[in-house]
């Protein structure tokens, strides 16, 4: 296709790297499958990222990680109401373990041992978060609520939205790390609408960030040639205002920029303040 004279590739949207959104499948009234990817985590791609969201169905019938790779630069992975299914980390499933999305759980896991191998960028969210650590080995623990000394760490059952994401507790971060760099802070207040948690690291996997009752909030992987930074909390909500948010969406983007400026063999854009 003929490019209009004077027109640089960046300026063009369709230009942007495409970040792939783990979707979640969701019964509509109760009856309508479905697979809902969050106006939220599509908003902070896009306005805060800067990059092109593409909602995934996260399902083997219908995707394959290998075609993941190839058509997304990064990928976001989201929270969802579901959780990854115990066998996974080699625990019987209880009923405090709630719900369940195997479909989902056969496509992230691959999926983010595979971005670590290659230095694909990815940004953990809440179940995301979990998955990367179950995906490198680790354990979670089905309530946290259930710990002694832990706090209640689940959403708000009522209220509105607002209330619901509303930040709730401090998140500490390890001095001179990774989340440190991005914040520029090594004490951060989030939200909290989570009810299971890391219980063993996975291999490679290093706890950067933990809230005052001692849960893991933030974690990396160590030694992975990507970004592979991921949070407990939803950063996705008022992601273009909140001062923690931003800048990790915007790391992030960057990282994926990067990404897909090196698989173009080109010299990544600037991204826009």
């Amino acid at each position: 296709m003929t490019r209009p004279c004077g027109e640089h590739p960046s300026d063009r949207a369709t230009d942007r790297p495409v970040v792939g959104i783990i979707g979640n499948s969701v019964l509509i009234n109760d009856t309508y499958p479905a697979h809902s990817g969050g106006t939220m985590n599509s908003l902070a791609v896009a306005e805060v990222a800067g990059c092109l969201p593409l909602v995934i169905p996260a399902d083997p019938r219908l995707v394959s990680v290998p075609e993941l790779l190839e058509v997304c630069d990064g990928f976001l992975l989201t929270g969802g109401r579901p959780n990854v299914h115990p066998s996974e980390y080699g625990e019987d499933e209880t009923p405090a373990h709630g719900a369940f999305d195997r479909a989902r759980d056969a496509i992230t896991l691959p999926l983010i041992r595979a971005c670590v191998e290659r230095g694909q960028p990815f940004l953990g969210v809440c179940r995301g978060f979990q998955e990367v650590n179950v995906a490198m080995g680790g354990t979670l623990w089905p309530e946290i609520r259930d710990l002694p000394g832990r706090m209640n760490h689940r959403m708000p059952p009522d209220g509105t939205v607002e209330e619901k994401f509303a930040l709730r507790h401090k998140v500490t971060v390890t001095e001179g790390g990774p989340f440190h760099r991005v914040f520029g802070a090594t004490e951060v207040m989030t939200n909290s609408l989570h009810g299971q948690g890391i219980k063993h690291p996975g291999q490679r996997i290093v706890i950067d960030g933990l809230a005052p009752d001692g849960t893991p909030e933030a974690a990396y992987v160590e030694g992975a040639p990507g970004f592979t930074l991921s949070v407990q909390w939803h950063p996705e909500w008022n992601a273009a205002n909140d001062p923690v948010s931003r800048p990790l969406f915007a790391a992030f983007g960057d990282a994926v920029r990067a990404w897909a400026a090196a698989k173009a063999g080109a010299v990544p854009a600037r991204r826009s303040a």
